[in-house]
């Protein structure tokens, strides 16, 4: 298990995970008084909380597949990136993108983080690629069936 620094500036308890094999951590909005989410309207909203993570690692703020579901609130930037070199408050940025109205109250779960490690690439420029069967085939290629 990594061991990650983290400071809460808020006064939601820290992310946890809800069940041992549990992937993602619930990240709780930090607010004041409730923010309403117009339909298409988006938002970052605080956690309160700030982290460093360990070199290698980064953490993936995701939707949370209830609120995307029910109410159609979902991350915008999925997954959001914080890098480990990152200082500032872990905020996110939800977009709401049913007909109504949704209301964010203070302690609400808006999304879930991960903790993944990751490698840096060191690109290689050459002047062709290996053949391989799927070659440049993309979008679609496999059709729909």
């Amino acid at each position: 298990m990594v061991k990650v620094k983290i400071i809460n500036k808020g006064h939601q308890p820290l992310p946890a995970y809800a069940t041992v094999q549990s992937a993602g951590m619930d990240l709780r909005a930090n607010i004041d008084e409730a923010i309403t989410l117009h339909p298409m309207e988006r938002r970052l909203i605080p956690t309160g909380l700030f982290m460093a993570l360990p070199a290698g690692y980064e953490a993936q703020v995701r939707p949370r597949s209830g609120l995307a579901l029910k109410h159609g609130i979902t991350v915008l930037n999925t997954p959001g990136t914080i890098d480990a070199d990152y200082r500032g408050e872990v905020m996110v940025l939800l977009i709401n993108f049913s007909n109504e109205d949704f209301i964010i109250n203070d302690g609400e779960r808006i999304a879930q983080m991960v903790i993944a490690k990751h490698e840096n690439a060191d690109f290689i420029e050459v002047e062709e690629l290996d053949e391989t069967e799927r070659g440049a085939g993309g979008y679609g290629h496999t059709g729909v069936k």
